[in-house]
Order: structure tokens, then C-alpha cells, then sequence
């Protein structure tokens, strides 16, 4: 097989370092790429939002399969480009995408076929969710989101009816987040604890990764302001087997079954970000695609062929496949520019990545790097995900904070908290 991975971060990286292990595959491409990506793959500078491109290349290469990981190529349909070239791609297509694209579709599907999330009102007019806001319906905290991607950031908690107006002005006045903020979504404030739940599914069968968490504030302790992943682990405590028959039962296989009623059949990675709270589990978003961070301590762990698991997804034989998983913990912990997720600094020498790659159990997954001539430099917010897997989750945390201490560039910022969530007494 040749592969093509379409895009930059880590999650590709991963998805490239998995593929190029596997001996079915002879070559990894990916577009565009980074420079981590060029250790295990061989980067192709295309645009990647033009999809003509992106098949005639497929077509000269003998691309055997492609492998989607920014959800807004999906939303812009390239996996139905692909389909139409008759080309083999793996994920979603654009309608079935939609579930991510589009919060407000998220949340009326979930409403229409009682699938348990949090309570909502929508707004295409801010002055009308300002009324709404006003109109004694709403207690704080509550949740203002963007209604389209946003790159994990139009998502605010506001504490008060004051940082709920600024949350409205910032996404529909100010259009922080351009067209995504067209519509709003108003909703309910849940408590507990996030989890990952991470599924393969070809239509039919839904075949889960194993759990994991995700920890999306900037600063340690879960404060200040969301940004795409600063860091994740598996598995996650919080999803006992009883929750996870739960969510399989209750939110996976129902959601599957929804999509194809609405006529928007769904086949890819299905993503549930979920609330736990006192033994029950609530949807707080759906993703189409592999979380990033998630991908990265996922992949470490997953034992059997990518490759194959694609393949079987997108010829409907999901039901063939059994995981095979390390039974040990993995742990990620995202290096980020300073300033992240604001303004930050590019072009930063980074140094110490040979020392940590050399580390027991440890890969070092490139996000925003790019190479000058012969040094490695920072390009981008998220730069690393240096992800240690160990036989217990404290040696996982310990080995991948000793990975991050070998490597370093001016204004380098990162969480030093990262799963020590699941190390808390149940």
C-alpha cells in the first residue's frame, strides 16, 4: 500500500509514524507535512485545500488510500472529491462531517433521537440571545459556542450574564471566528469530568479505541482560556466498563443509527466528547475525525494494523476486526509557544529532540515545526507532543516530563499537570 495523510499536526504525525510501521505499506506521503512528519513519511508541498491537486497526485503516486485528519477538509468535502475520482479515502463525508461542522445540527440531531446532552437554545441574531440571556431561562455558568469550527476555540465558558454578552459580541459582533460564529449556541453548563471516547465505525459496527482524556485549558489546574489540546492520556479512569457499555449503548451506536435515518450515512472515526457526572455520561461535542492530542496516545498504544482497520471501515466489514491493545498507559504532553492560544512567536530554534527520541518508550510527535536548512524550528502554537508510554500511569507521566525537560526553546510553554487527574482516589 502507498498512504497519503492529509495535513500538519500531530495527530498526522501519528498517523504517518502508525502507517510506516505497518508491512503492508511501502510508502507514506503526507501534505504538506512537517518536519517530524519527514522522519517516517516522504512531505508533499500541496495546497491542501485544493482538492484537484490533491487527486492528480494521488493518481501519479498510486495513492493506495487517503487518510483525512483536519476536520475542515471534511467539512469542505474532499472525501466525496475522493469518491467521485473514484479514489479510496477513509472519513466522513461532507453531510456526515456536519456532525463537527455544525453545532447547531449536533445538537438538534441529539434532541430529535434523545440522545442524552446538555439542554440548548440557537441564535442566528445576537441582539435576540442577548434577550434570551435576560429573559430568566439561563443560570451561570452557562456556554456560549460558535456554531461552526472554530479550531477548538468557540467554545466559552462565561461565569456571568456580563462575560456571556462579551462571549456574544466576540463570536457574532466581532466575528472572532469569521462565518462559524453566524450562529450561536446557548447551553447548559454541566460538571464532571471530560473523557475522550474515540470509535472506529463503518456504518453499522462501532469498534472503540480505548478511553482516554483530554486537557483543553491553557494553564495548569484547567484554567484559562480553551485551546485545541495541551496535553491527554489513556486510558481514563472516569470511564469504568459500566460507563463505557453506557456510551456505546446510549450515545455511540444511537448517533450511528441517527445519521443514517437523516439520510447522512457515517463512516470514519467518530469522536464523542462526553461529561461524566455521577455515573452518567453526556455528549458535550462530536468530533469526525482523531482528537489531537488523543491520536497520539492512542496510536502508541494500538497494536494492530491502521492500515487494515481503514480498509475494513470503508468496505463495511468493521464486524471483522478485533483491536489489539497495549494494555500499558500513555501519556502526552503538549509543548506550545509562548502565548499560546493568542499571539505567539514562530521560527524558534528547538533544541533537545535527539536526547528525549532516545528515551525509553518515548516519541517525540511533531505538531508545529517546520525545517531551516539544517535546523528544526517552531511553527505553530501547539509545536510538540512528546507521548511516553510506561507500565504504569505514573512511570507514563514521569518518563514523558523527564522527555520534556530535555528539550527546550525561548518562550516554550507547557501544563505540568497533564493525568494527574486519573491518579486522584475514586
Amino acid at each position: 500500500m502507498k498512504i497519503l495523510v492529509i495535513g500538519s499536526g500531530g495527530r498526522e504525525h501519528a498517523l504517518a509514524w502508525s502507517f510506516a510501521r505497518s508491512p503492508r505499506v511501502s510508502g507514506v506521503y503526507c501534505a504538506p507535512g512537517n518536519a517530524g512528519t519527514e522522519a517516517v513519511a516522504t512531505n508533499v508541498d500541496l495546497d491542501t485545500t485544493d482538492h484537484a491537486a490533491l487527486i492528480a497526485f494521488a493518481r501519479a503516486e498510486g495513492i493506495t488510500l487517503t487518510v483525512v485528519g483536519p476536520e475542515a477538509h471534511l467539512s469542505r468535502g474532499i472525501v466525496d472529491d475522493f469518491a467521485a475520482a473514484g479514489l479510496r479515502i477513509f472519513g466522513p463525508s461532507r453531510q456526515a462531517a456536519a456532525l463537527e461542522g455544525s453545532k447547531v445540527f449536533m445538537k438538534n440531531l441529539l434532541a430529535k433521537h434523545r440522545i442524552p446532552s446538555a439542554a440548548y437554545a440557537v441564535f442566528q441574531d445576537q441582539a435576540q440571545a442577548v434577550a434570551y440571556l435576560d429573559g430568566g431561562a439561563v443560570s451561570y455558568p452557562v456556554v456560549v459556542k460558535a456554531d461552526g469550527l472554530a479550531a477548538g476555540k468557540g467554545v466559552i465558558i462565561a461565569a456571568d450574564r456580563g462575560e456571556a454578552v462579551a462571549a456574544l459580541e466576540l463570536i457574532m459582533g466581532e466575528k472572532a471566528f469569521g462565518e462559524a460564529g453566524s450562529q450561536v449556541v446557548i447551553e447548559e453548563f454541566l460538571t464532571g469530568e471530560e473523557a475522550s471516547f474515540i470509535a472506529f465505525t463503518d456504518g453499522k459496527t462501532v469498534l472503540p479505541l480505548p478511553s482516554s482524556q483530554d486537557h483543553k485549558a491553557v494553564f495548569d489546574g484547567d484554567q484559562g482560556p480553551n485551546t485545541g489540546g495541551m496535553g491527554a492520556y489513556s486510558p481514563a479512569p472516569v470511564l469504568t466498563p459500566e460507563l463505557e457499555r453506557q456510551v456505546m449503548e446510549k450515545i455511540m451506536y444511537p448517533t450511528v443509527a441517527a445519521m443514517a435515518a437523516e439520510g447522512r450515512p457515517y463512516r470514519g472515526m467518530l469522536y464523542a466528547g462526553l461529561m461524566i457526572d455521577r455515573g452518567e455520561a453526556k455528549v458535550l461535542e462530536f468530533n469526525c475525525r482523531f482528537g489531537d492530542p488523543e491520536a497520539q496516545p492512542l496510536l502508541m498504544r494500538l497494536r494492530s494494523d491502521l492500515s487494515e482497520v481503514m480498509d475494513a471501515v470503508i468496505d463495511q466489514r468493521l464486524a471483522e476486526i478485533t483491536l489489539d491493545i497495549d494494555p500499558r498507559p500513555t501519556v502526552c504532553v503538549v509543548m506550545a509557544a509562548g502565548g499560546y492560544p493568542g499571539a505567539y512567536a514562530s521560527g524558534r530554534d528547538i533544541q533537545g529532540l535527539e536526547a528525549a527520541g532516545e528515551l525509553a518508550g518515548v516519541e517525540v510527535f511533531h505538531a508545529g515545526t517546520r525545517r531551516e536548512h539544517e535546523r528544526i524550528v517552531t511553527a505553530g502554537g501547539r509545536v510538540l507532543g512528546v507521548t511516553a508510554l510506561a507500565d504504569d500511569l505514573p512511570a507514563a507521566i514521569a518518563q514523558a516530563y523527564r522527555a520534556v525537560g530535555l528539550i527546550s526553546w525561548p518562550d516554550c510553554y507547557f501544563r505540568r499537570d497533564i493525568g494527574q487527574k486519573a491518579l486522584r482516589p475514586r
